[in-house]
């Protein structure tokens, strides 16, 4: 069948609100430009992030309500560390109440001035982690996937050839570790293949380095490798995903992703004394071993989660939805990085607005025109978000001006992104804009978040 349809029917509803366009900018006005400052109360259709977003399913909070919320030894507990132990063969499990809380105990404890991290991208909340400690962060993506409309199978992955030179000129004792992020969110949400994976632990090896995989969209990486590498074509989505683990030292999860939940995080490890020192921070900061920050009802919907994720209706559902609104946005001409990848559309906002210098952010000029002209909530992944700036003040910018669509997970019907299409239709009016925003206002990390802004137009 040609129709795409969702592998769901709608048991329960939450409204949400239509405002007019005076209200909107108003409302954009006072939380300083910042979509992220916005009150959800105000927005129409959510696509900042698909983290912690998704709508759970009967079965989710089925299990909820027989949570067990034991301080220590939950039942809850068990049964999640049985679901993360079959999927990562790894031993040492340890929850958190989210993803970056395992990214902070982990680089806390592998970083440090004089310590340098390499992967293909790092995420926001990744590299603060990293940099907080006093390490580096470093990107290695290959030049060519740096290319918006260049079709590669696998434009997530990291480049071999940097890495290898980059091991020798670093030193292996130098490096914290290798990470390598699935689906790659900081270049269009782009899968990594198998190959790849494969080659990055053969260097690891062979130079001693830890190899971190930071897959919290794990099931939707597993679907592109099934129909894009011949070699796994007849496994299962779970098979490959078990696989790409097997491969991994440490392994980082956000369960708000491919857990298909609104809270909890992962830290899995294979090796003995790095577990024990992980622990001795998870009791600090997070709680006991066994809840790690999380309620039993948590863990229990992580636990089904990780199991429906890897459906193969779902999953096939959840890619084909998120590429009919990218397909849709290229049909009319909006700049979108090619191919679309699996949990979100990204639009190039430097080639939407060429008129717009970097210095004045063409992607926060895209994030609230969609929101000012439709009630849209995006995120930019540019130069707010990854640029920085020199000791004289100057922004060093990102290598991309992108904005991010995520789609929230079994949340939103076709006709909320065939709206989504029809708002952009209107924005492709300002394309000859020639202005965007200042910052007035930025903490010193992850400045995104909270940052403020002037506007420099009318």
């Amino acid at each position: 069948m040609k129709v795409l349809t969702e592998p769901f029917r709608i048991k329960m509803v939450e409204p949400i609100k239509m405002t007019d366009e005076p209200y909107r900018k108003m409302a954009l006005q006072n939380a300083g430009f910042n979509p992220f400052l916005l009150s959800s109360d105000d927005v129409f259709i959510d696509l900042m992030t698909d983290s912690g977003t998704s709508a759970m399913s009967q079965n989710q909070w089925a299990a909820i309500m027989i949570a067990d919320e034991s301080y220590a030894g939950a039942k809850s507990w068990t049964r999640l560390e049985k679901v993360v132990k079959d999927l990562t063969s790894m031993p040492f499990i340890l929850p958190t109440h989210q993803g970056r809380a395992a990214e902070r105990i982990i680089y806390g404890l592998l970083g440090g001035k004089g310590k340098v991290f390499l992967a293909n991208s790092h995420f926001d909340t990744t590299r603060a982690n990293i940099e907080f400690t006093g390490a580096r962060a470093i990107d290695l993506m290959p030049e060519e996937s740096l290319d918006s409309f260049k079709y590669l199978p696998f434009k997530g992955n990291i480049d071999l050839d940097k890495l290898e030179i980059a091991i020798l000129e670093i030193g292996a004792p130098n490096i914290g570790a290798i990470i390598i992020t699935v689906t790659n969110n900081s270049s269009g949400g782009q899968p990594v293949s198998m190959a790849n994976v494969k080659a990055v632990r053969a260097l690891c090896s062979k130079h001693g380095i830890l190899l971190i995989l930071d897959g919290c969209r794990i099931a939707e990486n597993s679907y592109f490798i099934k129909q894009r590498e011949a070699e796994y074509s007849q496994w299962s989505y779970k098979d490959i995903a078990k696989e790409m683990l097997s491969l991994a030292d440490i392994f980082v999860m956000s369960a708000k992703k491919d857990g298909l939940v609104n809270m909890g995080g992962l830290l899995c490890l294979r090796n003995e004394e790095l577990n024990q020192k992980c622990v001795n921070q998870l009791i600090i900061s997070e709680g006991f071993t066994t809840y790690g920050g999380l309620s039993g009802r948590d863990m229990e919907a992580i636990a089904v989660g990780l199991e429906e994720v890897f459906e193969s209706d779902y999953l096939e559902y959840r890619i084909r939805s998120t590429a009919y609104l990218g397909e849709k946005l290229k049909e009319i001409g909006i700049p979108v990085i090619w191919p679309i990848g699996g949990h979100a559309v990204y639009i190039d906002a430097k080639k939407l607005f060429p008129k717009i210098p970097i210095e004045q952010f063409p992607g926060q000029r895209l994030v609230c025109e969609l929101y000012t002209v439709g009630g849209v909530r995006s995120v930019e992944l540019g130069s707010v978000m990854f640029g920085k700036n020199d000791s004289s003040g100057s922004l060093i910018p990102a290598s991309q001006e992108l904005v991010r669509l995520a789609i929230p997970r079994r949340v939103y019907t076709q006709s909320h992104i065939d709206y989504v299409v029809e708002v952009f239709e209107n924005i492709k009016e300002l394309t000859t804009a020639e202005k965007g925003f200042k910052i007035i206002y930025e903490p010193p990390f992850l400045r995104h978040f909270t940052a403020r802004f002037e506007k420099l137009y009318s």
